[in-house]
């Protein structure tokens, strides 16, 4: 069905975005480098991608930061916030 679908792309742009930002946040990031990667990032992904992405990121920042900290793979974290089915 059209939700379903719809989360799925969502899921799959999400964990895309968030695999990008934890290659430029490196291992072991501290908040200044997450938050760098965070706006790095939702720029190298292009522009219509970039503008989803800069949404997600001001939205659930707390949340990204959080499990990149964590070291919780892309996938884990867009679970968490509600995006992807675990």
């Amino acid at each position: 069905d059209g939700v379903t679908q719809g989360r799925g792309i969502k899921c799959s742009l999400c964990t895309r975005v968030l695999k990008k930002i934890q290659a430029l946040a490196g291992d072991n990031p501290d908040e200044a480098a997450v938050a760098a990667a965070l706006q790095k990032g939702c720029r190298a992904l292009g522009r219509v991608i970039g503008r989803l992405c800069q949404r997600l990121v001001n939205k659930y920042q707390d949340q990204i930061t959080e499990g990149l900290q964590n070291g919780d793979t892309p996938r884990d974290i867009c679970s968490a916030m509600g995006i992807c089915r675990s």
